[in-house]
């Protein structure tokens, strides 16, 4: 198709002054006021941004193939179960305070290992993991230090996230015996 030379091109885009604000300004505020959440879901507005719910974030984890093929391996469901959700939440809050906090973290992009505790693996799951996936999938803009409502939105996250995963399989503490062995030649010290 040609365009004839005495009008502009055809854009995707309407001209900035014919599209629709996306952001209404209110009188009492000095940034814009939030957008309305579509669906009714609700939004937490911190800092002339929104911060996306959980409830929206979830599902698009779950569709996401990478995110989605996070899972406790049974040394990590061990190590929840042993500690307790409180205990390691205390962890996820001094991990994200430390690791995630800070305006411009060392390493970032890389400070979060890939195993060794449940909530390092529930970070790479629910995109708390750097800056730059809280920034993508949280809405929260990198590049200043955190606030409190946002380390407690990771949080939230990382403790929705590990509730959800599965229990681990009961192993008593003689897990390396032979406990459930069966003597098949009559001895009867087997399994002790």
């Amino acid at each position: 198709m040609r365009i004839p030379r005495d009008r502009p091109a055809p854009c995707r885009r309407a001209p900035r002054a014919a599209r629709a604000p996306s952001m209404q300004v209110t009188s009492d505020l000095p940034f814009p006021s939030p957008p309305a959440p579509p669906g009714g879901a609700r939004l937490s507005w911190v800092h002339g941004y929104t911060v996306r719910a959980l409830d929206d974030i979830f599902p698009a984890l779950a569709r996401s193939a990478f995110r989605a093929r996070f899972r406790l391996g049974p040394a990590d469901a061990r190590y929840l179960a042993s500690k307790g959700f409180p205990a390691v939440l205390d962890h996820a809050r001094d991990f994200v305070a430390a690791r995630l906090a800070p305006a411009d973290p060392p390493n970032d992009g890389r400070q979060t290992p890939w195993r060794g505790h449940p909530v390092f693996v529930a970070q790479h799951a629910t995109a708390t993991c750097c800056r730059g996936c809280l920034e993508k999938w949280h809405g929260i803009p990198a590049g200043r230090p955190l606030t409190a409502e946002e380390q407690a939105h990771a949080v939230s996250a990382i403790e929705r996230w590990l509730r959800a995963q599965p229990a681990p399989p009961d192993i008593g503490s003689d897990a390396g015996s032979d406990a459930g062995v069966l003597d098949l030649f009559g001895n009867p010290d087997a399994g002790r």
